[in-house]
């Protein structure tokens, strides 16, 4: 069992930044991939970035390429998005997300939500 925490989101003007992190439970957090989702109002969940287990891959959406950086911890169990340049498209509740065969076809387990919402 995993248990997603995240934190780091808020308020911000159009073209200032942000740091998610999302903190794991269990002993298992170094053999998930994790990703960052998002859902804005009316639309529908869709992933953002992903990292491998190791760190030594991701993936990126191409509405944030060149914007955002997801990278990891295993040793203290927390994985991080951040967020620069941030547009009003980018406001959101963003997800964390673990998935264990890294396909996300299948989420394994989610974090409760944490809103970002980035004012013109």
């Amino acid at each position: 069992q995993v248990q997603l925490v995240e934190s780091g989101g808020g308020l911000v003007q159009a073209g200032g930044s942000l740091r998610l992190s999302c903190a794991a439970s269990g002993r298992t957090f170094s053999t998930y991939a994790m990703g960052w989702f998002r859902q804005a109002p009316g639309k529908a969940r869709g992933l953002v970035a992903a990292i491998n287990w190791s760190g030594g891959s991701t993936h990126y959406s191409n509405s944030v390429k060149g914007r955002f950086t997801i990278s990891r911890d295993n040793a203290k169990n927390t994985v991080f998005l951040q967020m620069n340049s941030l547009k009003p498209d980018d406001t959101a509740i963003y997800y964390c997300a673990a998935d264990l065969g890294g396909t996300w076809s299948e989420v394994d387990y989610w974090g409760q939500g944490i809103q970002v919402t980035v004012s013109s």
